[in-house]
């Protein structure tokens, strides 16, 4: 293996490991601060609103978003498969979050906070992961590398949209007051 190969691969896991920390770091913080803004329609996009599942999916959307932004340029010619890392990460921290929530709470009947941050914390582990495997990976098909980005942004769109205009689903209910959207 050449050593700049090696070294691509290494910076690689130095990125997704980093973004591990950010992605938590922001989601953090993103869950709290349409609350701290008192209740800013500018914040409302980007931050949990209710506390939905929906709601809570933007507090791992946005900080991969922006660390994938982030890391773009450093990485982008260093490896491959950027674009269907990136989105395949995202898709996959958001799908972990429902499966993971419905499952425990099918079971047990009830949420429980510690295992709805440990949800967060696996699926955004999980995510990185699986994005460090496909940089890191053989090169895959450039149609799947075009369509990725769209995926992002039809969910940013979504994310926004359904701020101000959530469908009646269970996805989209506060599990606290039962209510819908911003509060």
């Amino acid at each position: 293996m050449r050593s700049g190969v090696d070294a691509d691969t290494r910076a690689a896991a130095t990125w997704e490991g980093l973004g591990v920390i950010f992605i938590l770091g922001i989601g953090a913080v993103l869950h709290s601060l349409f609350d701290w803004s008192g209740n800013s329609p500018l914040i409302a996009p980007f931050a949990a609103v209710n506390e939905s599942v929906w709601e809570h999916l933007k507090i791992a959307f946005w900080p991969a978003l922006i660390w994938a932004m982030l890391q773009r340029g450093p990485l982008n010619r260093r490896i491959n498969n950027f674009a269907l890392a990136k989105a395949t990460s995202i898709l996959l921290m958001l799908l972990l979050i429902v499966a993971l929530y419905y499952g425990y709470t099918g079971i047990l009947g009830e949420h429980v906070l510690f295992l709805d941050i440990t949800i967060f914390v696996v699926a955004v582990v999980a995510g990185q992961y699986v994005s460090y495997r496909l940089l890191v990976g053989d090169e895959r098909s450039p149609a799947l590398n075009t369509v990725a980005p769209l995926i992002i942004i039809v969910l940013a769109i979504l994310f926004v949209v359904f701020t101000f205009s959530p469908p009646q689903s269970v996805l989209f209910q506060d599990i606290a007051t039962g209510q819908f959207g911003i509060p």
